[in-house]
């Protein structure tokens, strides 16, 4: 009745009691957010993913030094699910990784698989976590090509090729290597070789003679690389987040924070996949070189 008869009063009723719940709400919250300290708010571990293979450092990059000039995260946790990948993507992470070092702690969780340029980005922080049965390792490099001289020669198809230095098309698919060749990339793959056991050794502080005493490209279980000193301890993502905040100083609860994952979207999929299948075709017939890690088609489960 009172409705019918005064219904701007009404109306001003009902609008003023939305109002002061709306205002009750609020302040509860700000009473409530305001009881949590500075150093409650500082307990804050970074996570950073690290996942597939390796061919680009760009995003890594980035969310290292986000995280390095945030204040409220105390220490940083990389979590390596990779085969590895190319060699240049994973010696920029590392730098970062040791940049990121001088002012954070920095721990490496090692999730399924961390080989090859997986384990090299993880050798470079303050300490590493491993499962049991993470596929790590295979500290080595790999170079190869795909040659299709003789398919060429039976379809009856001669390739030409132009070139101003005798070297210029070394690792051509189109005809055989030479011994001179050979032994160049050889001497490449070495090099670059020397260069990893070097960066693990200078990671875990270990000796150059003990690491390549195991460098030969084999992989270990997270158990076998910790009895020979390529992994701290035995865990999951969450024992070294924990951990991480121990080496920061925080005390009490460890707060992780992480960037969420993209949204799946099924046309940006289809296109990135045929897009990615194209390069590594046309990346066969021609000669690469990575740290990357690659598994028998039977695969481990």
């Amino acid at each position: 009745m009172f409705s019918r008869r005064h219904p701007y009063l009404f109306f001003l009723l009902v609008f003023s009691t939305i109002v002061a719940a709306t205002l009750v709400v609020i302040g509860i919250l700000i009473v409530t957010g305001s009881g949590r300290s500075e150093l409650e708010f500082g307990r804050r571990v970074a996570i950073v993913d690290v996942a597939g293979p390796i061919t680009d450092a760009r995003e890594t990059i980035e969310a290292l030094r986000r995280y390095r000039r945030a204040e409220a995260v105390k220490a940083i946790v990389l979590r390596v699910n990779s085969p590895g990948g190319a060699v240049g993507p994973s010696q920029e992470i590392y730098r970062e990784i040791r940049k990121t070092r001088k002012k954070k702690k920095v721990v490496a969780s090692l999730g399924t698989v961390a080989a090859s340029g997986g384990y090299y980005i993880a050798a470079a922080a303050d300490r590493i976590v491993a499962d049991p049965g993470t596929l790590t390792g295979s500290i080595g490099v790999i170079m190869g090509y795909t040659n299709v001289r003789q398919l060429l020669d039976k379809i009856g198809l001669s390739p030409v090729v132009i070139k101003s230095g005798r070297f210029k098309d070394i690792g051509s698919p189109v005809r055989e290597m030479t011994a001179e060749e050979r032994k160049m990339l050889q001497a490449f793959a070495d090099q670059i070789h020397e260069q990893f056991i070097t960066a693990v050794a200078d990671g875990r502080g270990l000796p150059l003679k003990k690491i390549r005493s195991i460098a030969d490209g084999r992989i270990f279980s997270g158990q076998t690389a910790k009895r020979l000193g390529l992994v701290d301890r035995l865990g999951n993502l969450d024992d070294a987040v924990q951990w991480a905040g121990q080496l920061a100083g925080i005390q009490g609860p460890v707060e992780s924070v992480r960037e969420p994952v993209e949204k799946f979207h099924w046309l940006k999929y289809i296109t990135e996949t045929a897009v990615r299948k194209a390069v590594e075709a046309l990346a066969q017939r021609r000669i690469y070189a990575g740290y990357l890690y690659r598994a028998p088609v039977s695969g481990a489960h």
